[in-house]
């Protein structure tokens, strides 16, 4: 829980810690979104955020990498790191600035700075995000804010109880474009240069046609497949592994079977994984002969899906081999 650092009121009932959304590498341009994190959740965010804004051009040699930037990227926030964020709705006590309320066209974007005021002692604690084009959010300023006493967090489940449970089935499931842009980044870093041999099925539909444009083709190739808990291990030089989304961390493989892996989204990795079937067939036995056409096929997009480009550049700008001139080749062109 936080409450306001100038007077102690709470402010949210968010109790429940966990990962940075990945979805931040990206958003949908003039759509509405839901909130980013779940009811009672937050996240810490490391990076600078908000206001004021300086440009790539204005930055020395050594300042861009100390912001965790190695390649030009927009504006670049100068406002405060460790920001602390959480669904709109789990706020408590807080007013709107309504002079530091202004958005593009459907709501209030963030733009004039902290728009919150703590209703007790009238100090800005944080910006509410809500125009399209923003995840729904609230970023607590860090420095406005003290943690206070709560409830004791759910224990951190683990990979068994993810899967059992449906955790892993993400409600930002149709922003799929964003996560699989910032996996692609990973497996393009991880490849370093060299040719990707894409396991057929999922990954193939999802990562095949973009890693065959970006990467050179010929001999030499490094296969890429899945791999995870309830999946297995299979043998292969990259492997798509899932990221835990309460702690952040990669899944680990027992037997140290693969020997690169590169961090997925838990939520993609599990539609990949174990893609749903949406079928009537019966439990045992079959339908009638002549009446299985009835039956609907697995479920296909209507076109080729294809991740996020922003979420790639969002990625490749924040690892320092963007540097490399073959990777910043990459980060610069057009597809």
């Amino acid at each position: 829980m936080f409450g306001c650092a100038g007077c102690g009121a709470v402010l949210t009932a968010a109790v429940l810690e966990v990962a940075l959304p990945i979805h931040l590498a990206d958003t949908h341009w003039e759509t509405l979104h839901p909130p980013l994190l779940e009811a009672g959740t937050y996240a810490v965010d490391p990076a600078p955020a908000g206001p004021p804004w300086r440009q790539w051009d204005g930055l020395g040699v050594r300042e861009a990498p100390e912001q965790g930037l190695f390649a030009p990227f927009g504006a670049l926030s100068d406002g405060p790191s460790d920001t602390v964020l959480l669904a709109p709705g789990d706020m408590r006590g807080t007013g709107l600035i309504l002079e530091r309320a202004g958005g593009y066209c459907m709501g209030i974007n963030g733009s004039d700075g902290p728009n919150l005021a703590c209703l007790a002692c009238d100090l800005p604690v944080g910006t509410r995000m809500d125009d399209c084009g923003c995840w729904q959010v609230v970023r607590l300023v860090p420095q406005a804010v003290v943690r206070l006493p709560g409830p004791p967090e759910r224990p951190v489940m683990d990979w068994a109880e993810l899967l059992a449970t449906g955790a892993l089935q993400h409600r930002l499931s149709e922003y799929w474009d964003i996560p699989a842009g910032v996996a692609l980044a990973q497996v393009v870093v991880a490849a370093g240069g060299a040719p990707v041999e894409v396991a057929p099925g999922p990954v193939a539909e999802l990562l095949g046609r973009v890693l065959g444009a970006l990467l050179p083709a010929g001999e030499g190739a490094k296969r890429l497949d899945l791999a995870g808990p309830g999946y297995g291990e299979p043998a292969t030089d990259l492997a798509l592994v899932p990221v835990h989304p309460q702690t952040g961390d990669m899944w680990q493989p027992r037997g140290g079977s693969v020997p690169v892996p590169v961090p997925m989204d838990a939520a993609l990795w599990a539609e990949l994984a174990f893609p749903p079937h949406r079928t009537r067939l019966p439990v045992v036995g079959g339908l009638p002969a002549g009446v299985e056409r009835d039956d609907p096929l697995p479920p296909h997009p209507c076109y080729p899906r294809s991740p996020s480009r922003e979420a790639l550049r969002h990625t490749l700008a924040r690892m320092p081999a963007v540097r490399e001139p073959w990777l910043r080749a990459i980060y610069d062109r057009d597809w």
